[in-house]
């Protein structure tokens, strides 16, 4: 159960990578998408629920400082392949529409 959490974080890690999505490295299972706007926060959390049937908490302040607003993706042993793909491509889609800065 442990290998596989360790395998789905490490996935979604990479697919964010390739797609150029801010993530915060960290030892966690918590992948912390960066958006860095409440606003954009929220609305990216509405669309991806809204349109995408997937639930991603946004986590603002005062939970996170200003400007390190950010989604919560928790993935889990259950996840898929094709689960991360849908996130991934919807996230993708969403940070097209609202233009907001790739990775580098």
């Amino acid at each position: 159960e442990r290998a596989r959490l360790h395998d789905r974080v490490a996935l979604v890690r990479r697919r964010l990578d390739a797609a150029g999505l801010p993530h915060l490295d960290n030892p966690s299972h918590i992948v912390p998408v960066m958006v860095r706007d409440p606003v954009l926060c929220k609305e990216i959390s509405d669309r991806l629920l809204d349109h995408y049937g997937i639930y991603v908490q946004p986590i603002n302040y005062p939970t996170v400082a200003r400007r390190t607003e950010r989604l919560r993706i928790t993935p889990s042993p259950l996840h898929t392949d094709a689960d991360i793909d849908h996130l991934v491509n919807a996230l993708t889609e969403i940070w097209a529409e609202i233009g907001l800065k790739r990775a580098a």
